[in-house]
């Protein structure tokens, strides 16, 4: 069964990659973690494959939807990211991509929450705190916040819970920060509402790293007409045809910059 994670897809894989990557998936039932929208099998002390799923879900909206395209675009998005990012020096698990929906990857424990970068308020902060802000309202500062990974819906984690659980919020802020920078000078004329990172910390480096694939399945992204880019589509409820289209535009442009 693992074995066929990387017979999907007619994408040209890194010869070296996906044999190695075969080689120790040969005779595995099972994966070692496995989530809505990804499946990962470790490899070694070090290393593991990450097979994206595609599938969308908002609880605000309660939806969950296998969306046939989605997967390969969230992988053409976070390849060109994590490249753009590293040159950064801004470090994620990606290793190198092995097929159309799967990529090899550095294994590191996740932490138990998420950090989200918002430059503009939308979302959860115009649902959960009515009134505060008006909707599109522009930060004078970006907002970091973190909040606790749990079904059926993550919850906001104050500053002093992440320090007690044994991390260093400012490391966390300045790297989000790091991201947010780069993300906004690499999209421009796009404009970045939100996005939100999962960190694991490497026990081997002592250092954070990002995790989770950065893609328009966890940002929002509009173009210059306000229009989005992103999973807002599927939340307002477009079907996969209109997602995909806009989604390839995404990489698209990326890829011609």
């Amino acid at each position: 069964m693992a074995d066929s994670v990387l017979d999907r897809g007619s994408r040209q894989a890194s010869s070296s990659g996906s044999a190695a990557a075969a080689a120790a998936l040969r005779g595995r039932e099972s994966p070692d973690a496995s989530g809505r929208s990804k499946i990962v099998y470790r490899l070694d002390d070090r290393s593991c494959l990450v097979q994206l799923v595609p599938t969308l879900s908002s609880f605000t909206h309660q939806r969950h939807e296998i969306v046939p395209g989605t997967a390969e675009l969230r992988l053409d998005f976070f390849e060109a990211a994590a490249s753009k990012l590293a040159q950064h020096g801004v470090r994620s698990v990606f290793r190198e991509r092995v097929s159309d929906t799967s990529y090899l990857a550095d294994w590191c424990p996740y932490l138990p929450f998420e950090t989200i970068v918002k430059n503009v308020a939308c979302g959860s902060t115009i649902r959960k705190y009515p009134g505060l802000f008006d909707p599109g309202h522009r930060f004078q500062q970006p907002v970091v916040k973190f909040d606790y990974r749990i079904d059926p819906e993550d919850q906001p984690l104050p500053d002093d819970y992440v320090v007690a659980l044994g991390h260093r919020v400012d490391v966390l802020r300045r790297i989000a920060l790091d991201v947010n920078g780069c993300l906004q000078t690499w999209l421009e004329p796009l404009v970045v509402l939100d996005f939100c990172l999962i960190f694991g910390f490497d026990d081997a480096s002592g250092e954070y790293t990002i995790v989770s694939e950065i893609s328009p399945d966890a940002m929002r992204i509009r173009d210059g007409n306000g229009a989005p880019l992103d999973k807002d589509l599927f939340r307002e409820g477009a079907g996969a045809d209109a997602i995909c289209s806009r989604w390839r535009s995404l990489v698209d442009a990326v890829r011609s910059e």
